[in-house]
């Protein structure tokens, strides 16, 4: 049957964008992902508004900053402020909704037509075997860390199986309607576990080498220095483990891409293929590993800012090269809205990058550069302020750690990114500059230096512009001044 495009969303957590071949990478970790960006259009510029997974969620599911929807930290979800997203604008369009796999946003399960919500522990409704079961339990066990062993269960018990499973069920019952499914993948997200033949797949010994080190993260200062203490004090093996948990986290890159292509592959068989759009994205990335660290945490670094990006379906021009623009979570929403039609509502902040999308014509200037935010307020926790461990972090009996805390999202950050120029500003005028080609893990740090004046300041009036560009526009007064709005939300005229 003949209807609106079907809408796909797919999202990974903490997936690190350049772990993969067409990114440069040397093992081979995503070859069915791979192959099917080239398919469409994929970006190597792409990035979460915020590297903490509730924040960047809501944004993508709004269309706005955290700034501007309220979440800034991974608490008290329903808080978040925005007329519409993405499944009401559906849902008028007459789409059937669902959200299989990992929430973590303000979305309940009164909003969508179907509601099968997975975290990192299992699901969260009652498990379809008894061997599910037992295998959501021992997830549990490993407090949120690394299994040293391959996870003792079948391939049909790990979460992307079992969430496939769903989405193919709920397809086939509601293929003769459009429908938008956000297929809301917990992995690769610790606890880094994994089972045969993956488990083996990658080993230690044969990773490539790390491109920083312990020093490193020592080098960048207090936040970093303190989340790598509680990971030391809620795991005693913490820094020896990250081989093994290198190793584990690309076994799940690799069983997500083939729970990826067996899901495609049904799209295929059931003729929805054609008529699908298929974006696929992360919501952060993780350090896997570099700075001597795991998980995410302190500040905006390229390997927690910078996201795996494509889309795939009607209309996509394919091109096996990646888009050069630099785009957004935030992005998203308005994207949608044009590829169904559907002029942008109130409060939206990002733009549409259709256009892109399809090979039209777009101001090149309007994807030259993209912003990020960073932090919850208040001031930076100093070593001063933090001399014993605080509430809700780890002790020596807890077998776990935050990396998210209020010492590593203490004050606030404010990040853009154009060419090769990278520029982080603290709320006291501190500054990071890193010329990301000459320098990728940003270990050199030339703020102030009078050989990089010129791009600095460039970079700071990016960022002063991208600033005011992310004011929200929420409350608009009913009977106040008009605002001249593009209808793609294009601020370069």
């Amino acid at each position: 049957m003949n209807h609106s495009p079907n809408i796909i969303l797919i999202m990974t957590d903490q997936q690190r964008a350049d772990l993969s071949k067409r990114e440069g990478f040397e093992l081979d970790t995503t070859p069915f992902l791979d192959s099917l960006a080239q398919q469409g259009r994929w970006f190597n510029h792409a990035y979460t508004p915020m590297p903490a997974c509730a924040p960047a969620r809501t944004s993508m599911l709004t269309g706005r900053y955290p700034n501007a929807h309220g979440i800034r930290e991974n608490y008290e979800l329903y808080r978040a402020v925005f007329e519409q997203d993405v499944f009401s604008i559906m849902k008028e369009q007459g789409y059937r909704t669902a959200l299989i796999g990992k929430n973590h946003t303000y979305l309940t399960a009164e909003r969508v037509d179907y509601f099968a919500n997975y975290d990192h522990l299992g699901s969260r409704r009652k498990p379809n075997s008894a061997q599910e079961e037992e295998f959501d339990s021992w997830l549990k066990t490993l407090g949120f860390h690394i299994s040293l062993e391959p996870s003792p269960f079948p391939l049909e018990c790990q979460l992307p199986y079992r969430m496939v499973s769903d989405a193919q069920d709920w397809i086939k019952d509601n293929s003769d309607q459009p429908f938008c499914m956000w297929l809301s993948f917990p992995e690769p997200h610790n606890p880094y576990q994994v089972p045969e033949p993956y488990y083996s797949l990658f080993q230690p010994a044969d990773l490539p080498p790390l491109d920083t080190n312990e020093q490193d993260f020592m080098n960048r200062g207090f936040k970093w220095q303190y989340t790598h203490r509680i990971g030391e004090m809620g795991f005693p093996d913490y820094q020896a483990s990250i081989p093994r948990a290198r190793a584990n986290y690309l076994g799940m890159l690799r069983l997500l891409d083939d729970q990826l292509k067996r899901f495609v592959t049904f799209l295929e068989v059931e003729g929805l293929r054609e008529n699908t759009l298929v974006v696929f994205m992360a919501d952060h990335g993780d350090f896997v590993g570099e700075y001597g660290m795991l998980r995410k945490g302190p500040e905006m670094p390229e390997v927690l800012m910078r996201i795996p990006f494509f889309a795939v379906g009607p209309g996509v021009e394919a091109n096996p090269l990646p888009h050069p623009a630099f785009v957004s979570l935030v992005d998203l929403l308005p994207t949608l809205c044009e590829f169904t039609g559907v002029g942008l509502p109130k409060g939206v902040q990002g733009k549409s990058f259709w256009p892109l999308l399809s090979g039209q014509d777009y101001p090149p200037g309007e994807f030259a550069s993209v912003y990020g935010e960073q932090g919850v307020g208040g001031l930076h926790y100093t070593e001063d302020d933090v001399t014993e461990v605080q509430p809700g972090l780890p002790t020596s009996k807890t077998g776990a750690f935050d990396c998210l805390n209020s010492c590593s999202q203490s004050g606030l950050l404010r990040m853009v990114r154009k060419g090769e120029w990278k520029l982080v500003l603290d709320m006291q005028g501190r500054g990071q500059f890193f010329n990301l080609a000459d320098d990728p893990f940003e270990l050199n740090n030339l703020w102030g230096k009078a050989d990089y004046i010129r791009e600095q300041t460039e970079l700071l009036t990016e960022l002063a512009v991208k600033m005011m560009q992310a004011v929200d526009p929420l409350p608009i007064p009913a009977s106040g001044y008009t605002r001249k709005v593009n209808p793609r939300n294009y601020w370069v005229e």
